[in-house]
């Protein structure tokens, strides 16, 4: 077996680094030692490195001329406060198109006193009754309704309003002749009455007016202005438009795009214009669905002892294109909370 020389482990007790250098060094602490410092009049001066002009260049720059710097403008206070803003000027905006009113110069005729008063209607220059007074609160919620659609920006609709009823013989030429009446009262406001029940017109009859030329006339014949067959009346604000011959397609006379035109003739230039459109009842023929298209308000009458709930509520859906449907209930002789309207005026006390 090879013998292999090992190395001398250090003995216990013993310490390392006892060469004569390291001893040397420990005795004369030679570690904290440092270099001599130098004057500072001995450290040479910091060289900096020259550029090498060629004489080409030195020709060329002695040739240039001298260009005098520009000096920075300065700004002074005085001038800060005389510098205005950029003037921004506003663009011409188109003037507004001026629209003609339509003014009805259609003959006046005398509306029947006597055959309003065997009807049960409103009498103009009568005293104050209690249908007036239900019609009188009848009319304000309808105006108010439609100035609120005015400012909402419902446009030449806002003046419009549908009178219908589900089923004959509710009451709805009653209650759009009495509306009628009552809104032609007011002092600030007109009424046109118009008549859109074409199959069985009843508004001239009911106000003793003679008959002619009307709204189906106007719809189907271009030629025709609406405006000339418009009906005047003895009472002021009060005027009527007829409907006009019988034809078998009035629906699809109303569904044109010609009936837009001529119904917003009729309020034109004429903010104040109330139209109200007696029309057929909404269940027995079909007009009533069209028309409710171009009206901002429509009220339903019903009958409280003839009108039943599923025949409103399919009229209510068939006039489902006006935004505002309301229901006028017609009939009724019982209050619950006794009011009697007009007997008030009557009373001295």
């Amino acid at each position: 077996m090879t013998e292999h020389t090992k190395i001398p482990l250090p003995q216990e007790g013993k310490q390392l680094g006892n060469s004569s250098i390291e001893r040397a060094t420990r005795s004369l602490d030679l570690a904290t030692l440092g270099g001599m410092p130098i004057p500072a009049e001995l450290i040479p001066p910091r060289r900096v490195p020259r550029r090498i002009v060629r004489a080409e260049d030195a020709v060329e720059q002695a040739a240039a001329p001298e260009v005098p710097a520009k000096p920075e403008p300065r700004v002074t206070v005085a001038e800060v406060e005389q510098v205005s803003p950029p003037v921004v000027t506003k663009q011409a905006t188109a003037p507004a198109i001026a629209v003609e009113p339509v003014i009805f110069k259609g003959a006046r005729h005398s509306v029947n006193r006597d055959l309003l008063r065997e009807q049960g209607l409103i009498q103009p220059e009568g005293g104050v009754t209690g249908l007036l007074e239900e019609f009188r609160i009848v009319k304000r919620q309808l105006l108010l309704h439609a100035s609120e659609l005015r400012r909402a920006g419902m446009g030449a609709a806002s003046q419009r309003i549908l009178i219908c009823s589900p089923l004959p013989g509710e009451g709805k030429t009653y209650t759009s002749v009495n509306l009628a009446l009552s809104i032609a009262a007011e002092k600030e406001s007109e009424v046109l009455l118009v008549d859109a029940d074409f199959a069985k017109p009843s508004v001239l009859s009911s106000l003793g007016l003679p008959g002619g030329p009307g709204l189906m006339d106007a719809l189907t014949d271009p030629s025709i202005d609406v405006a000339d067959c418009v009906i005047g009346t003895d009472i002021s604000g009060l005027w009527v438009l007829p409907a006009g011959s019988m034809t078998n397609s009035d629906t699809e006379h109303l569904a044109s795009s010609r009936t837009r035109d001529v119904l917003d003739r009729l309020v034109q230039g004429a903010p104040n214009r109330i139209v109200i459109f007696d029309s057929p009842p909404a269940l027995a023929a079909s007009p009533a669905a069209e028309l409710a298209k171009y009206v901002g308000q429509a009220v339903v009458v019903a009958r409280c002892d003839r009108t039943g709930q599923g025949a409103l509520e399919d009229a209510i859906s068939l006039l489902s294109a006006c935004p505002n449907i309301q229901l006028l209930l017609n009939g009724v002789h019982f209050s619950p909370s006794g009011r009697r309207f007009g007997s008030y005026y009557g009373y001295r006390g």
